[in-house]
């Protein structure tokens, strides 16, 4: 009688009712803060052209991590033109190299703790986004 249960649980697959929508890949935060990351870089860029030579390597390193999450996680980043500010942004170079400081931090953060959880085959891509982060806080200061 329990192959019973088991087979008829499965006859509401052919109800009609709409599937449930597939559970979001756990790195789709990391893609969309690198695109964030990389938008933030080029506004700040614009905004203080004297920064773009500074700015303008670590905006491309976000949106080839970005690329690759996308790759990884089989999804493509939508409605996200590249290079596209989130905002106005204003303020003198020192302000907007200590709000992408602090921008930085946090994607760090958020790529170490996606690192410490990640099944082995994605903790080296992971491991490889938080050194970088790391790497462009340095270069912010």
């Amino acid at each position: 009688m329990v192959g019973t249960g088991t087979a008829l649980a499965g006859c509401d697959l052919l109800d009609g009712r709409p599937a449930p929508d597939p559970t979001p890949d756990p790195l789709a935060p990391l893609l969309t803060g690198a695109l964030d990351l990389a938008d933030r870089y080029a506004a700040a860029a614009a905004a203080a052209p004297e920064l773009a030579g500074r700015l303008d390597p670590i905006a491309e390193a976000h949106r080839a991590h970005a690329a690759e999450l996308a790759r990884v996680t089989g999804t493509t980043p939508s409605g996200r033109p590249g290079g596209s500010p989130t905002g106005p942004v204003t303020g003198t170079a020192a302000q907007l190299l200590a709000d992408l400081r602090a921008a930085e931090q946090q994607g760090r953060d958020e790529a170490v703790r996606a690192c410490t959880e990640a099944p082995a085959e994605r903790a080296a891509l992971l491991g490889s986004i938080a050194a970088a982060r790391a790497t462009h806080l340095e270069a912010l200061r």
